[in-house]
């Protein structure tokens, strides 16, 4: 009998400690499995995309008839910083983006252009409806199945600084998959508005929007789809690519498990792209220009850099040098993919004859994010991805047309991302869907100088469940309501956000708190539910520790 208790006791201790090493593992035995789940998708070698192509000469037409074609550029968590236009760029300048800088002083900048959201799919939901989230419900950015406990698990494991994760398990087992969180159907896209113009429309790269039936491009008015499938720049072993991972930071961790190095055109089967994704796209953009250079076409390139998992070519990781950290060295050689996409893009249309009247935009979904841990990606502003402080959401905006733009056209017009729909719709000669309210403005008068934009005093707005922010004039209300906190900025003698005015200017509280109540009065309810509240640190990146007194936000997601 003591021979079979001590066998027992053996046992039990055993069972103890594998319990024991599977709790403080647990972060590391779910990403097994998420990557063990993503190995299981089937993605074929690369192969060539037929383009659709236009006629083989241009159709007869009066010069002034004729729409421009329209190629929008969107980067991915591009800092304000990243960027050489304002003066600053990586690294203090030292990787400089020339051709960006010369697309935007060969056209107009707006130098107080805001993304619709400090996270990536409800501002390109704004960007293709020029509604905000108040009337279509898009409010939250979709996330994997499993995303939402594993980051909230991993930030509580790694980051015991920050303050508490919250995670919905309840919430999250409910909702739709992945696929199915998409921009409903009957929303009307800027796809919609330029194909029913006779445009030929064409989306590659990033999508976001949902890709279940009803969601995908090809339901919102692309005729053509090249989709990012999922997210890596390059497969992890390639030999030409340099990896940045990121270990202090839980949605990197599980990115590198759950990526795979995929692509579909029109919906079909997966299978990898060409090269390094920027350059691929970019490859395949130029194609799309060549295919349709005798018809309108509006081509809408949305790129994934410079978007972790952090990856670049080594050609590029070469040419920007050794600056700071090897994250930051790899974040720089991804903006100048970037700017070498932006280069080819204005020479191919260039050699075709299309540059004069081919109408080029360009913007980033959000501001720069603090969990790269690089710190000056979004200077001089504070805050990053995911807040509604101004570097969350400043962003760059520029407008190239030589037909109709003046080169080194400035508008400091505070506008914001709901205000591109209805912009190129204007400069297609495309009247707005009927029966559905446009937020957005047009901005070609501010652009052409032709003359005042149409509300040009209009608020803008921003929200994201709890939190909701209002920019009227120069002054600037935040209100997160699970914090009980507001922040009242003048952003004319403040506008890196630094003295909170909430006490000392009570009238403009009222005042702007007003507008958000009348804002939201109506609000349609989100389409999809939070199901993550996480702490992000306005001040310092995710690299540094959080200390007691720290500014900080809480994010629903």
């Amino acid at each position: 009998m003591r021979r079979w208790s001590k066998i027992a006791l053996g046992i039990g201790v055993t069972a103890a400690v594998i319990a024991g090493l599977a709790y403080f593992n647990r972060t590391s035995l779910a990403l097994a499995l998420v990557h063990y789940r993503a190995g299981q998708a089937e993605v074929g070698p690369n192969r060539p995309i037929a383009w659709q192509r236009g006629p083989a000469e241009a159709a007869e037409a009066q010069e002034s008839a004729t729409p421009p074609n329209i190629v929008f550029i969107l980067f991915d968590d591009l800092g304000i910083n990243d960027i050489s236009t304002f003066g600053g760029g990586v690294a203090g300048g030292r990787v400089p983006t020339p051709n960006i800088d010369r697309l935007a002083a060969e056209g107009a900048i707006f130098s107080t252009a805001y993304a619709g959201n400090a996270t990536c799919a409800p501002s390109r939901a704004q960007l293709m409806t020029g509604r905000y989230s108040t009337r279509t419900g898009f409010e939250y950015t979709p996330t994997p199945n499993g995303f939402g406990r594993l980051v909230a698990m991993a930030t509580d494991q790694i980051r015991g600084d920050l303050p508490r994760s919250g995670y919905n398990a309840e919430v999250d087992a409910a909702a739709p998959s992945f696929a199915d969180q998409g921009l409903p159907s009957e929303e009307v896209t800027i796809a919609e508005v330029l194909k029913a113009r006779g445009y030929h429309t064409v989306h590659i790269g990033k999508w976001h929007l949902g890709n279940g039936k009803g969601f995908h491009p090809n339901d919102q008015g692309f005729d053509e789809s090249l989709m990012m499938e999922s997210g890596l720049h390059l497969p992890e072993d390639h030999p030409d690519v340099v990896n940045a991972k990121v270990d202090f930071d839980p949605i990197d961790r599980f990115l590198w498990a759950s990526m795979r190095f995929a692509t579909s055109y029109n919906r079909g089967p997966w299978f990898a792209p060409g090269r390094y994704l920027a350059d691929y796209w970019t490859d395949e953009s130029l194609k799309v220009i060549e295919a349709n250079r005798n018809r309108p076409f509006f081509l809408y390139l949305a790129h994934w850099g410079v978007h972790t998992p952090l990856q670049a070519t080594r050609a590029d990781y070469e040419a920007v040098g050794a600056i700071g950290s090897e994250r930051h060295r790899v974040h720089a050689a991804m903006v100048r993919s970037l700017d070498r996409s932006v280069g080819r893009i204005m020479a191919k249309l260039e050699e075709e004859g299309l540059a004069d009247n081919t109408l080029i935009v360009i913007s980033s979904d959000n501001g720069g994010a603090g969990y790269i841990g690089v710190p000056d990606v979004n200077a001089p502003y504070r805050g990053f991805k995911i807040s509604f402080f101004e570097g969350g959401i400043r962003v760059p905006l520029f407008l190239r047309w030589p037909a109709r733009i003046r080169p080194g056209t400035k508008a400091a017009l505070p506008v914001g991302h709901v205000d591109v729909m209805p912009t190129l719709a204007a400069a297609s000669g495309s009247s707005l869907p009927g029966g559905v309210a446009i937020d957005g403005r047009n901005l070609l008068p501010a652009a052409t100088g032709s003359g005042a934009v149409e509300r040009a005093d209009a608020p803008l707005f921003w929200n994201s469940g709890y939190y909701k922010v209002v920019r009227a004039g120069d002054w600037k209300l935040q209100v997160n309501e699970k914090q009980g906190k507001s922040w009242l900025y003048d952003l004319a003698s403040d506008p890196t956000e630094k003295v909170n005015l909430i006490g000392k200017r009570p009238d403009k509280r009222v005042e702007l708190a007003a507008l958000l109540a009348s804002h939201h009065r109506g609000r349609k309810a989100p389409l999809y539910p939070s199901v993550l509240d996480g702490s992000i640190m306005i001040d310092k990146t995710l690299a540094e520790r959080f200390e007691p007194g720290d500014e900080f936000i809480y994010w629903p997601n």
